[in-house]
């Protein structure tokens, strides 16, 4: 890092306390501290839900997958979420919008009282949040690990500064800040994406490095599946991502919740699910490419750090290194705002119920509060990411292996295949899930990558579907069952 590096960087910073400070004054309740009144575009919405999807961990997790397994990355991460996203587009995406026209709710997870009932809503609320906890911690190790790729920043240092970025902005600002941030940050990432691309094409010799790069590589890194990504785990992570893309992690449902109709939510979505099929080839190439242009080279989980060091002109250095801060604070942050929202209107009145008013608005006071606390204890793990297993650990274990226990009763109890299933079936759900998690990865020696994440979620699944085959033979329940009738289509003139 050169002195014009640290000035792009420190520019980039300062621009989103900027966007922060602008979105201050558009937040006048928790509403449009929540879900930007209700009005947010599709087109931002759309490039939000896509930036809100991957972080730093694209570059250190990810980017050693690609300098040492190959072109899997692309198969079981990138394409898998564009398929999931497009299917979810007409399926899912346009009920999370419907829900806040019918329902008014501002969280994710507050319809969950009307479709089963508050203690089930309590659970899911409650697993979410600590899960997603360890999920925004590995976001915060992974730019941590870019600072001190690039920079040689200790990287308890490099989570700090990350995190006061975050808080600051997004404490503000709420939606607003974070989705315009958002905006800002994909065009930054495509800028400092596409000159890497280039540059790394250059140095290879031209367009016929495009195909060229895969006969001086390992025949191994040109299959689709490659140990240990099997086809047996991208059929388990498509099956995640379903899930997760489409709602199960929240600040991507907030982004359709956020939108004012459901085809609007439509049109967002497969937005984003076009970015997720063509951006992450470009994004990729140059970590595809690594092995020959830096051979034996360390710490994977630095590769990309390595090849925007080594080709890289001073400014552009500090360019990239401003996209991966923006990847990963575009996710850390809009987690913070959406959970946030679960904390200040599920969880929070049920144990002190004055903190609610009387109309069911939340303080806007509280809603900068707990986002502010919980940023500051996803940081806190962050700094002690070690016990759970670094960057990929806290990832793809922990969250890959968790979050489809509490996404499958929050999104498919959407769709009207599985209007049975009641508060038994989603109870059920998330526990034997849980327990299936523990036994595969505590009481099972050597359990491979595959098992650890899709027996839970696929347990999970088949407890959840037998609830609902059981309960066929009695009618839905009434409000459940206006519930779902409810979302299938926008109301007229309802934004």
């Amino acid at each position: 890092m050169q002195t014009l590096d640290w000035i792009v960087l420190s520019g980039f910073l300062f621009s989103l306390v900027t966007i922060g400070v602008w979105a201050y004054t558009r937040v006048k309740q928790s509403r449009d501290f929540y879900v930007a009144g209700g009005k947010l575009p599709w087109w931002l919405s759309g490039v939000s839900h896509h930036v809100s999807g991957y972080s730093g961990v694209v570059f250190t997790g990810y980017a050693a997958i690609a300098y040492t397994q190959g072109f899997t990355i692309y198969i079981w991460w990138a394409l898998g979420i564009s398929i999931a996203i497009f299917l979810g587009s007409g399926l899912i995406a346009p009920r999370w919008s419907r829900l806040r026209q019918r329902l008014r709710i501002l969280a994710p997870t507050e319809y969950l009282v009307v479709r089963y009932n508050l203690s089930t809503q309590q659970l899911i609320a409650w697993s979410g949040v600590v899960l997603k906890l360890f999920d925004s911690a590995g976001k915060w190790v992974a730019i941590g690990i870019l600072l001190n790729g690039f920079a040689g920043v200790p990287l308890n240092i490099g989570i700090l500064i990350a995190g006061a970025a975050s808080v600051i902005y997004v404490t503000a600002g709420g939606l607003w800040a974070d989705t315009v941030n958002d905006f800002l940050q994909f065009i930054v990432q495509v800028v400092a994406g596409l000159a890497m691309f280039f540059i790394v094409m250059s140095h290879l010799g031209g367009l016929d490095s495009l195909t060229g790069i895969w006969k001086q590589l390992p025949p191994e890194n040109s299959r689709i599946f490659n140990e240990p990504y099997t086809f047996t785990f991208a059929i388990a992570m498509f099956f995640i991502v379903f899930l997760s893309y489409n709602g199960g992690t929240w600040n991507l449902a907030a982004r359709y919740i956020a939108t004012p109709t459901g085809k609007d939510a439509k049109k967002a979505a497969r937005l984003s699910a076009s970015l997720y099929l063509f951006w992450p080839l470009i994004l990729f190439f140059p970590m595809w490419a690594a092995p020959i242009l830096l051979p034996d080279f360390g710490d994977p989980t630095k590769i990309y750090a390595g090849l925007t060091t080594t080709f890289l002109p001073a400014g552009l250095v500090g360019l990239v290194l401003a996209s991966m801060f923006a990847a990963t604070l575009s996710m850390t942050s809009s987690d913070a705002n959406t959970i946030s929202a679960v904390l200040s209107r599920d969880i929070l009145p049920v144990i002190l119920p004055k903190l609610k008013r009387p109309d069911g608005s939340t303080p806007l006071w509280l809603a900068r509060l707990v986002t502010f606390l919980f940023t500051l204890t996803s940081i806190t793990i962050a700094l002690n990411n070690e016990h759970f297993g670094g960057v990929l650990g806290l990832i793809i274990k922990w969250f890959g292996g968790l979050v489809g226990l509490t996404a499958i009763p929050m999104v498919l109890g959407l769709v009207p295949f599985w209007k049975h299933a009641g508060p038994v079936a989603a109870w059920s759900c998330v526990i034997s899930g849980l327990v299936a998690f523990i036994f595969v990865n505590f009481g099972l020696d050597k359990a491979s990558l595959t098992t650890s994440i899709a027996v839970p979620v696929l347990i999970s699944f088949i407890v959840f579907t037998a609830f609902e085959f059981a309960e066929r033979s009695k009618p839905a329940v009434k409000k459940v069952e206006e519930l779902i009738a409810g979302i299938s289509k926008d109301e007229k003139n309802n934004k």
